[in-house]
Protein backbone atom coordinates (compact mmCIF):
# COMPACT_ATOMS: atom_id res chain seq x y z
CA UNK A 1 0.00 0.00 0.00
CA UNK A 2 1.37 3.59 -0.90
CA UNK A 3 1.51 5.98 2.00
CA UNK A 4 -1.57 8.58 2.45
CA UNK A 5 -1.15 12.00 0.83
CA UNK A 6 -1.23 15.22 3.72
CA UNK A 7 -1.70 18.63 1.95
CA UNK A 8 0.35 20.76 2.82
CA UNK A 9 -0.94 23.11 5.82
CA UNK A 10 -1.92 26.31 5.05
CA UNK A 11 -0.30 28.80 6.93
CA UNK A 12 -1.07 32.41 7.27
CA UNK A 13 1.63 34.51 8.71
CA UNK A 14 0.03 37.75 10.23
CA UNK A 15 2.60 40.10 10.09
CA UNK A 16 2.37 42.61 13.05
CA UNK A 17 5.55 44.74 11.96
CA UNK A 18 8.04 45.59 9.50
CA UNK A 19 11.76 43.92 9.82
CA UNK A 20 14.76 46.36 9.98
CA UNK A 21 16.28 47.80 7.06
CA UNK A 22 19.02 44.49 6.08
CA UNK A 23 16.56 42.01 6.76
CA UNK A 24 14.02 43.69 4.72
CA UNK A 25 16.48 44.48 1.90
CA UNK A 26 16.80 40.87 2.18
CA UNK A 27 13.53 38.92 2.95
CA UNK A 28 11.20 41.71 2.30
CA UNK A 29 8.88 41.20 5.55
CA UNK A 30 8.63 38.79 7.96
CA UNK A 31 6.52 36.57 6.19
CA UNK A 32 9.87 36.54 3.94
CA UNK A 33 11.41 35.63 7.40
CA UNK A 34 9.90 32.87 8.67
CA UNK A 35 10.11 31.27 4.71
CA UNK A 36 13.62 30.82 5.02
CA UNK A 37 13.24 29.91 8.82
CA UNK A 38 10.66 26.91 7.40
CA UNK A 39 12.98 26.18 4.39
CA UNK A 40 15.87 25.43 7.22
CA UNK A 41 13.81 23.19 9.01
CA UNK A 42 12.77 21.53 6.11
CA UNK A 43 16.33 21.06 4.79
CA UNK A 44 17.37 19.57 7.83
CA UNK A 45 14.99 16.64 8.34
CA UNK A 46 16.18 13.70 7.54
CA UNK A 47 15.36 12.68 4.81
CA UNK A 48 14.86 16.51 3.73
CA UNK A 49 11.93 17.77 2.09
CA UNK A 50 10.82 20.49 0.08
CA UNK A 51 9.05 23.32 1.99
CA UNK A 52 5.92 23.08 -0.28
CA UNK A 53 5.27 19.43 0.49
CA UNK A 54 4.69 20.78 4.12
CA UNK A 55 3.36 23.97 3.81
CA UNK A 56 1.73 26.79 2.03
CA UNK A 57 2.76 30.05 3.14
CA UNK A 58 1.00 33.51 3.08
CA UNK A 59 1.77 36.68 4.33
CA UNK A 60 -0.53 39.32 5.83
CA UNK A 61 -0.11 43.00 6.76
CA UNK A 62 -2.27 43.37 10.26
CA UNK A 63 -0.97 46.50 11.11
CA UNK A 64 -1.89 48.66 8.14
CA UNK A 65 -4.50 46.94 6.59
CA UNK A 66 -7.25 45.64 8.80
CA UNK A 67 -8.48 44.12 5.63
CA UNK A 68 -6.12 41.37 5.24
CA UNK A 69 -7.05 39.18 7.29
CA UNK A 70 -7.70 35.73 5.94
CA UNK A 71 -10.95 33.94 5.94
CA UNK A 72 -10.30 31.40 9.12
CA UNK A 73 -12.45 28.45 6.41
CA UNK A 74 -9.36 29.13 4.23
CA UNK A 75 -6.33 28.62 6.36
CA UNK A 76 -5.58 25.43 8.90
CA UNK A 77 -2.98 27.89 10.95
CA UNK A 78 -1.87 31.46 12.13
CA UNK A 79 1.52 32.33 12.80
CA UNK A 80 1.81 36.03 14.73
CA UNK A 81 5.18 37.56 14.75
CA UNK A 82 6.97 39.49 16.62
CA UNK A 83 6.66 43.31 16.74
CA UNK A 84 8.11 46.63 18.50
CA UNK A 85 4.81 47.33 19.70
CA UNK A 86 2.85 46.23 22.87
CA UNK A 87 0.59 43.56 23.08
CA UNK A 88 -1.35 45.51 25.94
CA UNK A 89 -2.23 48.35 23.98
CA UNK A 90 -5.33 49.41 22.76
CA UNK A 91 -4.98 50.76 19.59
CA UNK A 92 -7.51 49.07 16.93
CA UNK A 93 -5.02 46.80 15.15
CA UNK A 94 -4.06 45.29 17.89
CA UNK A 95 -7.56 44.99 19.10
CA UNK A 96 -8.60 43.25 15.80
CA UNK A 97 -5.89 41.19 15.86
CA UNK A 98 -6.61 39.77 19.67
CA UNK A 99 -10.16 39.24 18.38
CA UNK A 100 -8.87 37.21 15.34
CA UNK A 101 -6.60 34.90 17.21
CA UNK A 102 -9.67 34.38 19.86
CA UNK A 103 -11.98 33.26 16.89
CA UNK A 104 -9.47 31.41 15.66
CA UNK A 105 -8.62 29.66 18.97
CA UNK A 106 -12.40 28.99 19.67
CA UNK A 107 -13.28 27.68 16.28
CA UNK A 108 -10.68 24.68 17.41
CA UNK A 109 -9.51 24.05 14.06
CA UNK A 110 -7.24 27.23 13.54
CA UNK A 111 -3.78 26.40 14.83
CA UNK A 112 -1.54 28.98 16.37
CA UNK A 113 1.55 29.64 16.15
CA UNK A 114 2.88 32.86 18.45
CA UNK A 115 6.23 34.82 18.89
CA UNK A 116 7.31 37.61 21.33
CA UNK A 117 4.78 39.64 20.27
CA UNK A 118 2.59 37.45 18.85
CA UNK A 119 2.94 35.09 21.95
CA UNK A 120 1.73 38.07 24.13
CA UNK A 121 -1.31 38.73 21.81
CA UNK A 122 -1.92 34.90 22.28
CA UNK A 123 -1.82 35.14 26.12
CA UNK A 124 -4.13 38.43 26.13
CA UNK A 125 -6.33 36.15 24.00
CA UNK A 126 -6.54 33.43 26.53
CA UNK A 127 -7.47 35.80 29.39
CA UNK A 128 -3.34 36.24 30.65
CA UNK A 129 -2.27 38.81 32.28
CA UNK A 130 0.28 40.99 29.79
CA UNK A 131 2.42 44.00 30.70
CA UNK A 132 5.95 45.09 31.13
CA UNK A 133 8.35 43.02 33.12
CA UNK A 134 10.28 44.30 36.07
CA UNK A 135 13.39 42.56 34.92
CA UNK A 136 13.98 44.76 31.86
CA UNK A 137 15.42 44.12 28.74
CA UNK A 138 15.72 39.97 27.59
CA UNK A 139 18.23 40.46 24.35
CA UNK A 140 20.33 38.23 22.01
CA UNK A 141 21.07 34.61 22.37
CA UNK A 142 19.39 33.10 25.76
CA UNK A 143 19.80 30.18 27.33
CA UNK A 144 16.66 28.45 28.55
CA UNK A 145 15.28 25.60 30.86
CA UNK A 146 13.49 23.40 29.69
CA UNK A 147 10.11 21.47 31.28
CA UNK A 148 10.03 17.78 30.49
CA UNK A 149 7.36 18.35 28.06
CA UNK A 150 9.46 20.92 26.45
CA UNK A 151 12.23 18.94 25.94
CA UNK A 152 10.49 16.29 24.59
CA UNK A 153 8.43 18.61 22.27
CA UNK A 154 11.60 20.61 20.90
CA UNK A 155 13.68 17.89 21.14
CA UNK A 156 16.39 19.23 22.99
CA UNK A 157 17.82 18.79 26.33
CA UNK A 158 18.36 22.48 26.80
CA UNK A 159 17.89 25.55 24.65
CA UNK A 160 19.05 28.63 23.60
CA UNK A 161 17.21 31.28 21.29
CA UNK A 162 17.98 34.80 20.26
CA UNK A 163 15.32 37.44 22.62
CA UNK A 164 14.38 40.74 21.93
CA UNK A 165 11.59 42.23 24.82
CA UNK A 166 10.66 43.42 27.97
CA UNK A 167 6.90 42.86 27.96
CA UNK A 168 6.06 39.26 29.18
CA UNK A 169 3.31 36.89 30.07
CA UNK A 170 3.03 37.18 33.44
CA UNK A 171 0.70 33.29 33.98
CA UNK A 172 -0.10 30.20 31.69
CA UNK A 173 -3.59 29.93 30.68
CA UNK A 174 -5.58 26.92 32.10
CA UNK A 175 -4.70 23.92 29.92
CA UNK A 176 -1.20 25.10 28.83
CA UNK A 177 1.70 23.14 28.88
CA UNK A 178 4.73 25.22 30.30
CA UNK A 179 7.96 24.28 27.75
CA UNK A 180 10.40 26.76 28.48
CA UNK A 181 11.83 29.39 31.46
CA UNK A 182 14.30 31.88 31.99
CA UNK A 183 15.44 33.88 34.87
CA UNK A 184 14.51 36.59 33.53
CA UNK A 185 10.77 35.52 32.08
CA UNK A 186 8.55 32.51 33.58
CA UNK A 187 6.78 32.41 31.33
CA UNK A 188 8.82 31.75 27.59
CA UNK A 189 7.06 29.68 25.69
CA UNK A 190 3.37 27.23 26.44
CA UNK A 191 1.86 24.76 24.15
CA UNK A 192 -2.03 23.09 24.09
CA UNK A 193 -2.05 20.54 21.99
CA UNK A 194 -3.42 20.44 18.19
CA UNK A 195 -4.29 24.30 19.44
CA UNK A 196 -1.32 26.40 20.90
CA UNK A 197 2.20 26.64 20.65
CA UNK A 198 4.33 29.88 21.07
CA UNK A 199 7.95 31.20 22.35
CA UNK A 200 8.69 34.24 23.30
CA UNK A 201 11.86 34.16 21.37
CA UNK A 202 12.84 34.82 18.13
CA UNK A 203 13.64 31.58 16.80
CA UNK A 204 13.48 33.03 13.00
CA UNK A 205 16.21 35.58 14.27
CA UNK A 206 20.21 35.35 12.95
CA UNK A 207 23.15 37.44 14.77
CA UNK A 208 22.77 39.74 11.54
CA UNK A 209 19.57 40.75 11.77
CA UNK A 210 19.73 41.14 15.99
CA UNK A 211 22.98 43.04 15.65
CA UNK A 212 21.32 45.67 13.28
CA UNK A 213 18.20 45.78 16.00
CA UNK A 214 20.65 46.07 18.78
CA UNK A 215 22.78 48.94 17.39
CA UNK A 216 19.60 50.79 16.07
CA UNK A 217 17.95 50.71 19.48
CA UNK A 218 21.20 51.72 21.20
CA UNK A 219 22.02 54.72 19.17
CA UNK A 220 17.89 55.61 19.38
CA UNK A 221 18.37 56.07 23.13
CA UNK A 222 16.14 52.71 23.71
CA UNK A 223 19.02 50.65 25.29
CA UNK A 224 21.42 51.85 27.81
CA UNK A 225 25.23 51.06 27.02
CA UNK A 226 25.24 48.31 29.78
CA UNK A 227 22.50 45.89 27.79
CA UNK A 228 23.79 47.07 24.66
CA UNK A 229 27.11 45.57 25.10
CA UNK A 230 25.58 42.30 27.11
CA UNK A 231 23.52 41.98 24.21
CA UNK A 232 26.23 42.13 21.57
CA UNK A 233 28.83 40.02 23.39
CA UNK A 234 26.19 37.00 23.29
CA UNK A 235 24.72 38.21 19.64
CA UNK A 236 26.95 35.59 17.51
CA UNK A 237 26.46 32.56 20.03
CA UNK A 238 24.90 29.08 18.53
CA UNK A 239 21.43 29.09 18.84
CA UNK A 240 18.40 26.54 18.27
CA UNK A 241 15.73 28.36 16.15
CA UNK A 242 15.88 25.76 13.71
CA UNK A 243 15.21 22.88 16.17
CA UNK A 244 12.24 25.18 17.32
CA UNK A 245 11.02 25.40 13.30
CA UNK A 246 10.86 21.96 13.17
CA UNK A 247 8.87 21.52 16.41
CA UNK A 248 6.27 23.95 14.70
CA UNK A 249 6.03 21.69 12.04
CA UNK A 250 5.46 18.95 14.04
CA UNK A 251 2.57 20.72 15.91
CA UNK A 252 1.04 21.91 12.99
CA UNK A 253 0.66 18.74 11.32
CA UNK A 254 0.04 16.47 14.50
CA UNK A 255 -3.56 14.75 14.64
Amino acid sequence: MGSVYIPPVRLAVLEADTPVPGAKAKFGSYGGVFKHLFERACASLSPPVPLSSLLELSSHDVVNDLSSYPDPATIDAILITGAKYSAYDNDEWILRLVEYTKKCLDGGRVRVVGICFGHQIVGRALGCHVGQSRNGWELSVTEHKLTDEGKKLFGLEKMAIHQMHRDAVFSYPPGAVPLARTEACPVQAMYIPRKVITVQGHPEFNEEIVREILEMRRYGGILSVDVFEDGMRRVANKHDGVAVARAFLRFLREY
